[in-house]
């Protein structure tokens, strides 16, 4: 099924009341029994959100998939590299479902396993000793198995600094991808010089480098870029700091540098929700992530005060994309014996993606 044919086919869901969608996802979600798992990614809007049987980051998410044997039907209210790596990590018969088909995630698109390969081979025409590729786990099943073969490992927020450290045990060199701004993170978290730190621009000449500081560089980071953390700033810091200096920040690490080392801590989804749920009461925050998260933490507990770093509403909006309707439209669809939007990698691919995974794991 193409964007288009799901558009057509589950748009008229969206003119439905709200009210009454959810009444209707929460009938549905009773008929479908254990043959359904719908996993709920924390930068989902509030009203989807609250139907996730299990809910987490990415990784932890398709853990919980991998896990659930018993489950024939898993939905996943997240993005599209989500539902690949649910796919990837589940057994054959169990099929992995995304209610919105253009719901992607602009950084994994700013590499592509094409992209990649064709620097890959540039490096190492003016490269000596082993190069050791990582992938942050918001990427393609393609570019995870590019990953695989060529005996690297993906990452994620949380283990970003451990999967580093190992690939540089590995070998001489790291071409990190696809976010620029965790791997830079995570190579001045270990202490790696600046200058043994380099850029590779996107459809610039050996990605707009010379071949004298590709051969010094430890660690190559990929151009790309959450287009959600970005629009957090170092002034947004220097603005909570004067307006409030009790206040604690912390932020996630793909967030640029100078504000990562502005901050009072820095960390994964996972780990900004454990640091405010472990806060004494009175506590006062500015986090540095995607509203819906900042929003959830706030009604979560009111005995905090808890703001987001920005003034501004730091959506991820394709994540946003995962409606309520398109959520009741796909367990319909299910309740009447079809699967749409199911999400599938070829068997190739997922063993190669599977490799890289298996290795972060073993990590």
């Amino acid at each position: 099924m193409t964007v288009l044919q799901q558009v057509e086919l589950g748009s008229e869901y969206l003119q439905e009341n709200e009210d009454v969608i959810c009444q209707k996802i929460a009938a549905r979600k009773k008929e479908l029994g254990g043959n359904l798992l719908i996993l709920g990614h924390h930068y989902q809007q509030e009203a989807t959100f609250r139907f996730a049987d299990l809910t987490g980051d990415s990784l932890k998410l398709a853990r919980n998939a991998a896990e659930a044997k018993d489950s024939k039907y898993i939905v996943f209210c997240g993005v599209h590299f989500m539902a690949e790596s649910a796919d990837i990590l589940t057994a054959p018969d169990q099929v992995v479902i995304l209610p919105d088909l253009r719901a992607g995630c602009p950084m994994a698109d700013m590499a592509t396993s094409e992209a990649v390969a064709w620097a890959w081979e540039d490096l190492a025409k003016v490269t000596t000793g082993r190069v050791i590729p990582v992938t942050y786990v918001n990427s393609s099943a393609l570019l995870k198995a590019f990953v695989g073969r060529n005996g690297g490992s993906v990452c994620t927020s949380s283990n970003a600094e451990r999967v580093l450290t190992w690939a540089l045990s590995e070998g001489d060199k790291v071409f990190f991808f696809p976010d620029e701004h965790l791997g830079r993170n995570s190579a001045s978290a270990l202490g790696i010089p600046e200058d043994e730190v380099v850029l590779w621009q996107r459809n610039k000449p050996l990605g707009g480098n010379t071949p004298a500081q590709l051969q010094k560089a430890r660690v190559i980071l990929w151009d790309g870029y959450c287009t959600v953390h970005m629009q957090f700033t170092a002034g947004h810091v220097a603005a909570w700091r004067e307006r409030d200096p009790e206040v604690r920040i912390i932020v996630h690490p793909e967030c640029r540098h100078e504000v990562v080392s502005r901050a009072d801590q820095y960390g994964s989804t996972e780990a900004i929700i454990t640091a405010v749920r472990d806060s004494p009461v009175g506590s006062k925050w500015a986090i540095g992530t995607e509203v819906n998260l900042v929003n959830r933490l706030k009604s979560q507990f009111p005995d905090r005060e808890i703001h987001s770093l920005s003034p501004f509403q730091c959506l991820c909006s394709t994540m946003y994309r995962i409606k309520p309707g398109y959520l009741l439209w796909v367990l319909d669809n299910l309740a009447q014996g079809r699967v749409v939007n199911r999400i599938t990698v070829p068997p190739e691919v997922a063993v190669e993606a599977k490799l890289s995974l298996d290795r972060m794991l073993r990590i």
